[in-house]
């Protein structure tokens, strides 16, 4: 575990893109076992496990720091520069005594409180920082509109350049080709992290869905099919089983997972979700193929359902019987591709809206089907590289967490 600083003008619930991220952030890093505190201006505390320790002068819009900056847009450096600049590096040193990572969002890299990435960088050349990480969303020195405030030398030359002994991480690849020509660093020593999205926050998932998905790491599996049918005979599963297999050769990240319970009007139906568990056991879908019966006692309530539906790249539907075929309905509202049994009731609701098979079908066939469209549709790859590239928790595993731990 590591004590770890993260420091900005402000952070949440002050609105901002850098605020947000830092909030992911600290949120992420804590739920790893870490210390975390927040040191910023405005802003206020997480949670309790989550600090904030204020320093006002560190704001971009603390009247002394607005002051001092008219000057410095004339490329005037006044006298109260050297004065605030100390100021806040002894609050820093105070505030960061017992810290083992200080990450700094764009203070090093923006022109709008340079007392205060001039005091960072007098103690960084001192030996007076712990490991220092510097995340730069923005960089004043390529950005048009903010080229009329910045001159060449101190302190607006600390923003391109670099300081040695840091972590340099940026957003894009296109920052990091920004950053590496304007500090004349090797592109390699440039990081880039990108910025995410919370899919609990931003579908409002259920905490039931949380907690399945949490137990399944179904969000890591690209695409997911989504079978929402009880277990019983009729529903054909071991056709999506054997499909899924043979996809898997193609998209080795393929998920299917299955909603419902197993039937409650036949006897059989124990015997029959005993024989796809050892089908699925032979084709070594263990991790890939989820029964949620196996993690959730009964019906799942509808708004689970509803997430699940929000989750899935597609409908599968092998059935071989089907009185209506409600999934459908379900799969155009929230706008899946339907793959299902070219059978009556199911041709009635998906007429040439749908794609068929016979419940029959080799699952070599069924599988083609399927690949084909998440080979050749856009909106498809790009649903499902942005869930597992740019989702926070996925973010956070592949990207951040080494970078805790690297050195420098």
């Amino acid at each position: 575990m590591m004590n770890i600083a993260l420091l900005h003008y402000s952070v949440p619930p002050i609105v901002g893109g850098v605020e947000s991220v830092i909030g992911h952030h600290a949120r992420l890093m804590s739920a790893d076992g870490h210390a975390v505190r927040l040191i910023a201006a405005r802003g206020e505390a997480l949670s309790d496990e989550i600090p904030l320790t204020r320093i006002p002068l560190a704001d971009s819009r603390h009247e002394r720091v607005n002051l001092i900056k008219q000057e410095l847009d004339k490329g005037v450096v006044p006298a109260s520069f050297d004065s605030l600049r100390d100021e806040l590096a002894g609050e820093l040193q105070k505030t960061l005594s017992d810290v083992n990572l200080l990450i700094a969002h764009n203070v090093c890299s923006l022109n709008k409180n340079l007392a205060l990435t001039a005091a960072l960088h007098q103690l960084h050349i001192a030996g007076n920082l712990p490991r220092l990480i510097l995340w730069h969303h923005d960089l004043a020195w390529t950005t048009p509109r903010y080229l009329p405030e910045l001159r060449d030398g101190y302190p607006w030359n600390l923003l391109k350049t670099d300081w040695g002994n840091t972590a340099h991480v940026v957003v894009s690849d296109w920052r990091r080709d920004e950053l590496a020509s304007l500090m004349n660093l090797d592109h390699a020593v440039v990081r880039v992290v990108p910025n995410g999205v919370d899919l609990n926050e931003f579908h409002k998932f259920e905490p039931l869905t949380r907690s399945l998905l949490e137990k399944t790491r179904l969000l890591d599996a690209a695409p997911i099919l989504l079978l929402p049918v009880r277990v019983t005979p009729r529903k054909n599963i071991e056709l999506a089983l054997r499909a899924l297999a043979e996809l898997k050769s193609e998209f080795p990240q393929a998920a299917l997972v299955v909603t419902g319970p197993l039937g409650p009007h036949n006897g059989n139906n124990v015997e029959y979700f005993r024989t796809l568990l050892d089908l699925r056991k032979q084709l070594g879908l263990e991790n890939s193929m989820r029964f949620l019966a196996e993690l959730h006692d009964g019906f799942l309530p509808d708004e689970v359902i509803a997430d699940f539906y929000r989750i899935a790249d597609a409908l599968f539907l092998p059935s071989r019987e089907e009185g209506f075929g409600i999934p459908l309905i379900e799969a155009a509202f929230s706008r899946l591709p339907v793959f299902c049994a070219d059978i009556p009731p199911l041709r009635k609701l998906g007429l040439d809206d749908a794609t068929y098979f016979s419940p029959d079908e080799n699952p070599a066939s069924v599988s083609k089907m399927i690949a084909d469209y998440f080979k050749t549709s856009p909106p498809a790859r790009f649903a499902a590289r942005a869930r597992t590239s740019f989702r926070w928790e996925a973010i956070y595993r592949a990207q951040i967490a080494p970078l805790l731990q690297a050195q420098i």
